[in-house]
């Protein structure tokens, strides 16, 4: 399920550098976040949507990968991040 451009629109002004800016690790997380979001309450009504379930791990692994780079980049902007999306790492 792809993002409404309102809601990418928001994610990218609040943290993204810029209103432009949509290719920054921190503005990709939190997009990868709210599908994760949705596509977990989707799959707690469709519970035999096994595809839906295997795109879910995927996001899951990517944002993982993301994030531990973001660790590694920027330490500060990575904690503030986590702290402002409610993960737990």
């Amino acid at each position: 399920m792809p993002l409404r451009k309102e809601v990418k629109q928001e994610l990218t002004t609040k943290f993204g550098r810029d209103e432009q800016d949509t290719g920054s690790t921190a503005v990709q997380v939190a997009m990868l976040t709210q599908r994760i979001n949705d596509l977990s309450g989707h799959l707690q009504l469709h519970k035999k949507d096994h595809h839906g379930r295997r795109g879910l791990l995927t996001m899951v692994g990517r944002r993982k990968r993301m994030l531990s780079y973001l660790e590694k980049t920027d330490y500060e902007g990575y904690k503030a991040l986590i702290a402002e999306l409610g993960l737990r790492r």
